[in-house]
């Protein structure tokens, strides 16, 4: 029997306590996950919580700890607590990752055809046009509406995804934590993610740069696919670098499934080259769900609008991108220029949390509620489920 099956009286209420405290990275209770070694309450009402951490060094420790101590001081007829943090024994670490990945703790595909997740890419084709800026906006306005959401910086020569959610600050990137051989991506924001940044040790990735080829940058995107755990989730979103080349055709064939949102700014040059990208998708069996422009007009003090970089292109990529095979591709949103949501952005601080009323913000915002609703087909899937 488990020490929680013996519990009786103010030790049990401490439990249930404790079934509120998260692990902030797998975001699943540390009771369910046995992190939770052993509860007792003295007869003075004097709570003593022993917790077992994955591994030494863990970068949720102080939250787990304090969040633990908050939840055991809250339990009724506790007037003091006290956590003990200790570490998990290699037998431990195992039991704790056939927890969270299931019987055998075995790597599955987790974004494979029968997936429930909604796995969407976004590309650009040309650099420059605001894509990460928007895909973690656009993460963090769908985490803010409730869905689970995981995010995947792939453009890996240009990672910025880190920097944008407020993982790396001052040349240091949050890491992962890896338990065996299973990682763990940092949460920011409501959203889980992963970026080769967070690989570079301790380098300063604003002084660092990645050169890599073909077969390793496969091999990279291959690995966080298959490694990093992200547990059930509503939405995956990839950062995909500019253009068409490895990087994109390796998300192609590994994910064929995926949606694809293009993004363009509104100047026709980086219209033309927006809808090779998504040409690019089509020919992997993607499937395009709607063009977003970016860095539309900028509003004046006076109310009127200068067309920094033209206007219509949007519009046109949208309207180029649809044919009588692929039916009607959409323009979500015009997002407009905006001083203050490239300040929050570069602040680590995104806008559409924190200045949800900015322009560009709101734009973005209305973008993830369309993206939202527009669902998932689960035709022809497994749903896991039996009679």
């Amino acid at each position: 029997m488990t020490e929680r099956e013996t519990a009786a009286g103010p030790e049990l209420a401490v439990w249930a306590a404790l079934d509120r405290v998260r692990d902030p990275e797998i975001l699943r209770p540390i009771t369910e996950l046995g992190m939770v070694e052993d509860v007792s309450v003295d007869a003075a009402g004097h709570a003593e919580v022993s917790i077992l951490l994955t591994i030494a060094g863990c970068p949720a420790a102080r939250r787990i700890e304090a969040d633990t101590l908050a939840a055991a001081e809250s339990a009724p007829a506790v007037a003091s607590a006290h956590v003990t943090v200790g570490v998990m024994s290699p037998a431990k670490r195992r039991a704790f990752t056939e927890r969270v990945r299931g019987p055998g703790g075995v790597r599955p595909q987790q974004f494979g055809p029968d997936s429930l997740t909604r796995v969407i890419t976004v590309t650009s084709g040309k650099g420059g046009v605001g894509k990460s800026s928007l895909t973690a906006g656009l993460a963090v306005a769908l985490a803010d509406q409730g869905l689970s959401v995981g995010l995947i910086d792939a453009d890996v020569f240009g990672f910025s995804i880190p920097g944008i959610l407020g993982l790396s600050r001052d040349g240091a990137v949050t890491q992962p934590t890896r338990v065996d051989d299973m990682i763990l991506p940092p949460v920011a924001h409501g959203v889980k993610v992963i970026s080769i940044g967070m690989f570079l040790g301790d380098a300063d990735p604003r002084t660092t740069a990645v050169s890599w080829r073909g077969p390793m940058l496969h091999r990279t995107i291959e690995q966080f696919l298959r490694d990093v755990w992200f547990g059930d989730l509503d939405v995956l979103l990839l950062d995909l670098p500019p253009g068409t080349g490895d990087i994109a055709i390796s998300v192609g064939q590994l994910l064929p499934n995926a949606e694809v949102l293009v993004v363009t700014t509104p100047q026709e040059a980086a219209a033309d080259v927006a809808v090779r990208s998504a040409l690019v998708a089509r020919q992997t069996g993607q499937r395009v769900i709607g063009v977003v422009e970016n860095m539309a007009g900028l509003t004046q003090p006076d109310g009127s609008v200068i067309d920094v970089f033209g206007s219509g292109g949007g519009a046109l990529v949208a309207a180029r991108l649809s044919d009588e095979e692929h039916g009607d591709v959409p323009l979500l949103g015009s997002v407009p220029l905006s001083p203050t949501f490239r300040e929050r952005g570069d602040a680590g601080d995104p806008a559409v949390l924190s200045d949800p009323a900015d322009p560009a913000a709101a734009a973005v915002i209305s973008v993830a509620r369309a993206i939202a609703a527009r669902g998932r087909g689960l035709a022809g899937r497994a749903l896991g489920l039996s009679v």
